[in-house]
């Protein structure tokens, strides 16, 4: 039976980096309007033990909750999704803040556990969803609600299943759950600018250095000026991407002035004392319009799909180094601005109703339908078991008790692997070019 009204809405959410940790565990507040009587004030979390596994200072950076996530496997997840019905205990909502490919699988294993009830599943996109649009949506086809971060987006998903034949009525626009913070508001002596990294965006090692090398350019040309380089992850810290040319390397080779300095932290935080975002096409951008804080989008690297920047087209925003050195700042489009969820004047309180109303509707039934997929073995025979191979969500298969020296020794592999991936591989591809 559903959750009544004089009882805790339980919801899980499982993500698979600190990104989308973020993104999960603001959503689960928002959908499930945790501030009213009878809701949880935090959702249970878990994140996926994998190549991406956020440190705790990263998952604490996120500021999205009190309580640190469990680490587990897909297996792991599934079994206590099973074994909190046996224990009277049911999750009613599961948010799956994951990549398209582990949404499917999951799916696949919430089906496969025969619940008496099965909770309502709800999905959607960490960001600016700028890349693989349908193949990510339709690996996301099957969950109860999937999110669009705007009325663009819900344009977009809506057309993507209906093309295929694929029910569409899952798509419910939102917005991005971690907008917010106080408007913008100059102060006397302050004259900020901070550059929103990103681990993939740009890719190349040339390009970052030519990022890096303008904006310590900048600094010089404007000493007056704090400029700051926002990085997500230190090195061996994974984040959402994999991250090959970390700029806290690159900048050992340059000799930049007292201006300027690379700073961490939880963006929100930042964007208090910034008067300047700078960014190629990171979702930090949104953040700072929501705030109304003066916003730039690189063109340098070129207006590309693989920079992401080509989402900003009709924005306003788009502009370079060169213009930025001069003291321009680009003026946003208000048309594009309200497509995008930006409710910078007004609004925002009212983005999740929608999404509120279907999670409350769907626990209110009696039953709810199985589980139904658009990638199945007739429609994707040649796609979707490679997908579910690669996860090996088996929950038959006993649980492996972790010990205190197992869980030493699963860091300390980690570890290694972390260093594989970001300093030996990247060397050995280098030697290979030579």
């Amino acid at each position: 039976m559903p959750a009544s009204s004089s009882e805790a809405v339980r919801i899980a959410v499982l993500a698979d980096s600190d990104t989308r940790w973020k993104w999960g565990a603001l959503t689960a507040r928002r959908i499930t309007a945790a501030d009213a009587p009878g809701a949880e004030s935090e959702p249970t979390g878990f994140v996926l033990r994998g190549r991406a596994t956020p440190t705790a200072r990263q998952l604490a950076e996120t500021g999205a909750s009190t309580a640190a996530p469990r680490e587990v496997t897909g297996a792991e997840f599934l079994r206590e999704v099973r074994d909190a019905e046996a224990r009277g205990e049911r999750y009613d909502v599961v948010v799956l803040a994951l990549v398209g490919g582990t949404v499917r699988a999951v799916l696949q294993g919430l089906a496969d556990l025969g619940l008496d009830r099965r909770p309502v599943v709800v999905t959607g996109y960490v960001g600016v969803v700028y890349e693989k649009l349908a193949d990510g949506l339709l690996l996301r086809h099957g969950a109860d609600v999937v999110l669009a971060n705007s009325r663009h987006d819900a344009d977009r998903f809506r057309a993507v299943y209906e093309g295929v034949g694929a029910g569409a009525e899952s798509v419910v626009e939102a917005a991005l759950p971690f907008l917010g913070g106080a408007p913008y508001r100059p102060e006397a002596g302050r004259d900020t600018l901070v550059f929103a990294a990103q681990p993939s965006v740009p890719v190349t090692r040339a390009e970052r250095v030519y990022v890096l090398e303008r904006l310590v350019r900048h600094a010089r040309l404007h000493p007056g000026r704090e400029v700051l380089l926002k990085l997500r992850s230190k090195p061996g810290e994974h984040t959402t991407h994999l991250e090959e040319h970390p700029y806290q390397r690159l900048v050992r080779d340059l000799d930049p002035p007292a201006n300027f300095r690379l700073v961490y932290g939880h963006m929100g935080e930042v964007l208090d004392r910034t008067d300047l975002l700078v960014t190629v096409s990171s979702t930090a951008a949104l953040e700072a319009l929501h705030r109304r804080i003066p916003t730039a989008v690189l063109t340098d690297c070129g207006v590309r799909e693989v920079n992401g920047n080509h989402h900003f087209i009709g924005s306003g925003l788009l502009t370079s180094f060169d213009r930025l050195d001069r003291g321009e700042a680009p003026e946003p489009d208000e048309a594009w601005l309200a497509r995008q969820g930006v409710a910078s004047e007004g609004g925002y309180d009212s983005a999740f109703d929608a999404a509120r109303e279907r999670v409350a509707a769907l626990l209110a039934r009696p039953g709810l339908p199985p589980i139904s997929p658009y990638y199945t073995a007739e429609t994707a025979p040649g796609y979707l078991p490679g997908i579910l191979a690669r996860h090996r969500l088996d929950v038959s298969a006993p649980p492996v008790r972790d010990s205190g020296l197992r869980r030493i020794v699963r860091e300390a592999a980690r570890g290694a692997y972390r260093h594989g991936v970001q300093r030996v591989a990247p060397v050995v591809r280098r030697l290979g070019e030579l």
